[in-house]
């Protein structure tokens, strides 16, 4: 076994699923660094030691995270590797299966496991490093947990299974962390958590999240701040004159509806009414004008009938989201629809979220030929060919829209902001140039 007296050990981390799983293997690569061991994320090649951060949201995602730990089992029979670990949702949901089915992983640690993993490797968990992380992302953005698990009672989420009850990071932390991150040059944070809008009730007896984004966007170099995962039941009101009134906090907001017809909402316990959704949904427009949405949706669950599925699509028909994304429902077993006939077959399931993304396109399509000829703030990604690739306000990395302004003729570093007069569109992508 490595231990810290291996001082040049090499770990490669694989990260699998979502942004929440990306926090967690880069604050694991900070504890193996400050550990003396050289770790590389997703790095192509033989290691010591591989660690996969896998998830188990849905059936995709599960085949994916296995797959993964099958690769890297075959090429630890073939020498490759000494020794793999697994850990994150898969982990924590199918331990006592997947361990008798794939002999080859050394160990398999759960979602709040990390302690015990460093333990395996010879090191202790280092409680100083606080906001110390190993950031895969470009060194512009980040990611930031406010909070860990969720007490929602979704009928298909297994994420409680999996990450727990909702527990609050404090304040004072999250300011320290996105402190840590402005002096390594990250400019651009994402605050992100199961459930953001239940933020602070578990610590402080109150919500607190729009006290959190104050005091956040109140850190001297925060240029960007944008929310993601706003439930939308029991929403705090209190928040939306916090973004309006802060030039850093973005006009942007991320928040799942799933659907829009009462029974279906009722069958998902999801907390709220459509006529309730559509209450809030226009206060935020209103409160935070220019406020860009993105939702979430799910086509398929136990008991969706051609009703229910048709308020759902004149809903986005009428209501316009600028970002959208569209899930099939996956029977995951221990949840309350697991108790429900999965009665709606696949290939409908299909059917139903294609018809929807297809109306998206045509909605974003629309919307993104109303900016040409406008000037847009945007900050610049990376160099991807022949184009300078960015985003503005109104986008999140790697789920929302892009700018593209063409390398030849243009400079812009990574990381920069710059002014860009928009020339072209497409349904996903503006073109432009800069000012």
């Amino acid at each position: 076994m490595k231990t810290r007296a291996h001082k040049q050990a090499s770990v490669n981390v694989i990260t699998l699923g979502c942004s929440k799983n990306l926090v967690d293997s880069e604050v694991l690569m900070g504890q193996l660094r400050a550990g003396d061991y050289q770790v590389s994320h997703e790095q192509a090649g033989a290691s010591d030691i591989v660690i996969i951060n896998t998830c188990g949201f849905i059936d995709n995602a599960k085949q994916e995270s296995i797959e993964t730990i099958l690769r890297y089992a075959e090429a630890k029979k073939q020498g490759n590797i000494e020794q793999l670990y697994v850990t994150g949702c898969l982990s924590q949901r199918y331990r006592d299966d997947l361990q008798n089915e794939i002999p080859e992983v050394d160990a398999w640690f759960g979602t709040l496991e990390l302690p015990q993993l460093l333990r395996k490797v010879g090191l202790d968990y280092r409680h100083d490093l606080l906001g110390e992380r190993m950031q895969v992302t470009p060194r512009h953005y980040a990611y930031i947990k406010i909070s860990e698990g969720c007490d929602r009672p979704c009928s298909f989420c297994a994420i409680p299974l999996m990450r727990g009850g909702h527990v609050s990071k404090p304040i004072e932390q999250v300011v320290a962390e996105i402190s840590n991150r402005v002096k390594h040059g990250t400019s651009e944070f994402m605050l992100i958590a199961q459930d953001s809008t239940y933020y602070g009730l578990d610590l402080y007896g109150t919500r607190k999240l729009a006290e959190l984004l104050q005091r956040v966007s109140d850190v001297p170099g925060v240029e960007w701040l944008r929310l993601h995962y706003a439930f939308p039941g029991q929403f705090p009101m209190d928040v939306l004159p916090v973004m309006a009134e802060r030039s850093n906090i973005c006009n942007y907001l991320d928040i799942p509806v799933q659907h829009h017809s009462d029974r279906m909402l009722k069958l998902m316990r999801r907390g709220i009414t459509k006529r309730r959704s559509e209450e809030l949904l226009q206060q935020i427009r209103e409160s935070v004008p220019g406020i860009a949405l993105r939702t979430t949706l799910l086509v398929g669950h136990p008991g969706e009938t051609d009703d229910d599925f048709q308020q759902l699509y004149d809903f986005v028909k009428r209501f316009r989201f600028n970002r959208l994304g569209v899930f099939t429902y996956s029977h995951e077993e221990n949840t309350h629809a697991h108790n429900l006939a999965d009665d709606v077959p696949q290939e409908l399931k299909e059917e139903r979220a294609a018809s929807i993304m297809e109306l998206q396109r045509e909605i974003s399509d629309e919307l993104n030929r109303e900016l040409i000829g406008k000037e847009l703030k945007v900050m610049f990604d990376r160099l991807d060919g022949e184009y300078f690739v960015g985003r503005t306000e109104y986008d999140s990395p790697e789920v929302d829209n892009e700018v593209l302004v063409p390398a030849a003729g243009n400079y812009v570093r990574v990381g920069d902001f710059a002014r860009v007069r928009i020339t072209e569109s497409t349904p996903y992508d503006l073109y432009g140039t800069l000012i």
